[in-house]
């Protein structure tokens, strides 16, 4: 029995998963399954694919943004100018119901500009967070909720690494993503801040304003906060972004000045130790070879994928469906929602995004805006129980805290993100305005 090209790639996406549920590790089942499905398809030439394939990813000088703004990141996390920061917004809202979810949504939302990375987002949170708002007698429920909201702004916010990821794969600048989900961003960090204020002015308990020896005795402790604790931090974030999205520098030049900056930032608080850069250095190593092997063992599988036929079966099969171009979208966002609760995002945008792409263009949607729809449908997987990954962070960083109650208060936030998704897909100018404005 001869089996087509067509089966085989069926085959290796079956495989694919089914190695995912063993556990075995992302990287090496996608490179597994490419080279023996690739062998089969279309002999020793596989060999060379996963060659081409990896020299591409490696020696890309756009990637070489990635470890510089995991460096940025990792900086000033361990540099501890992020609980700086946590402190200057809690004296400043201290007065107003719920003030420590703002704090939380307003400094994950400058954490996300400051770095991509979910994790160190949420356990940073949690580390700032937890024991304020037992002081004050804030609700688990909603606060965690708001913590794995404001921790996953690092998928969309810019310099999120899965737009520097997405924007080659879908032939889009990464300029244009950054510059398009700086609204989308600002959209869902106030959908939060707003759902939180109003809830806890109508019902106090969920979140009190803090008891009067958390608050500033003035208005001059509440500016020297600002000042010293999220000024300096913004004007570094701003002009890293700023010169990349004005054109004065590429992302990789304006990652390494975002990276020499937040290093002087470190020393000028007097927070510098050789410890804390070595420290730097060796998570921003392993997250770099972590992310960069699983982009071009992506690559290699999609391209085997691709060779094999399955790119053109699978959109022929999508675009033979005859549905509306709206219910398409949602089709396609469900899958990706789905496929958010099994795996990371690089698998999900480096193999099935290429794979839709003839599918978004055969219904003429934009793909800046298809982008950041993903972006937005993968961050809202994140906060989806039961396999939310957001959940396990703030579980290992705040082990009293039950599952349950951390379950009931994300789906809370779901809600908020649901809104801000349904709002970009109805309005698609909230993506690409400023990206035409930024044109003119």
């Amino acid at each position: 029995m001869v089996i087509s090209n067509e089966m085989l790639a069926v085959f290796s996406i079956i495989s694919m998963f089914g190695l995912f549920c063993t556990g075995f590790p992302i990287s090496y089942t996608m490179i597994f399954s490419g080279l023996l499905f690739g062998f089969l398809g279309f002999g020793k030439l596989v060999f060379h694919l996963l060659t081409i394939q990896f020299w591409q990813v490696m020696s890309d000088s756009v990637m070489v943004a990635i470890p510089f703004f995991l460096f940025m990141g990792y900086l000033l996390e361990g540099a501890g100018l992020m609980t700086r920061l946590f402190r200057s917004f809690q004296l400043l809202l201290s007065r107003l119901p719920g003030s420590l979810f703002a704090t939380v949504s307003l400094t994950g939302t400058i954490f996300a500009a400051a770095t991509g990375i979910v994790g160190s987002s949420v356990n940073l949170l949690c580390i700032m967070a937890e024991p304020a708002m037992r002081r004050s007698g804030y609700d688990v429920r909603m606060g965690a909720g708001c913590i794995a909201a404001a921790g996953t702004l690092g998928i969309l916010i810019p310099p999120s690494i899965m737009l520097i990821v997405l924007g080659p794969i879908v032939g889009v600048p990464i300029t244009d993503l950054f510059t398009a989900a700086i609204l989308p961003g600002l959209l869902l960090a106030s959908l939060y801040i707003a759902y939180s204020l109003i809830k806890c002015a109508i019902w106090p308990k969920y979140g009190p304003p803090l008891p009067p020896d958390e608050r500033p005795t003035s208005m001059g402790e509440v500016l020297k906060g600002l000042v010293i604790g999220a000024v300096p931090l913004a004007v570094l974030i701003f002009a890293t972004l700023g010169s990349i999205l004005c054109g004065f520098a590429t992302p990789t030049e304006g990652a390494a000045c975002g990276s020499f900056g937040a290093l002087v930032l470190v020393i000028a608080y007097g927070k510098f130790t050789w410890k804390g850069l070595a420290k730097a250095l060796h998570s921003t190593i392993l997250l770099s070879s972590m992310i960069l092997i699983m982009i071009a063992s992506c690559n290699f599988f999609g391209a085997v994928f691709s060779r094999l036929g399955g790119a053109v079966a699978l959109s022929n099969f999508l675009l033979g469906l005859d549905m509306a171009p709206m219910a398409m979208l949602a089709l396609i966002c469900a899958i990706i929602f789905f496929m958010g609760w099994a795996m990371e995002w690089v698998p999900i945008v480096l193999i099935l995004v290429p794979l839709l792409i003839p599918v978004i263009e055969g219904l003429h949607f934009d793909k800046l805006w298809f982008c950041l729809v993903v972006a937005v449908t993968l961050q809202t997987s994140w906060l989806s129980p039961p396999v939310a990954l957001s959940c396990y962070f703030i579980k290992g960083s705040i082990p009293h805290w039950s599952l349950s109650d951390i379950y009931k208060g994300m789906f809370e936030f779901i809600g908020c993100q649901l809104v801000g998704l349904v709002l970009i897909i109805l309005f698609p100018a909230i993506v690409t305005w400023l990206p035409t404005v930024m044109k003119e």
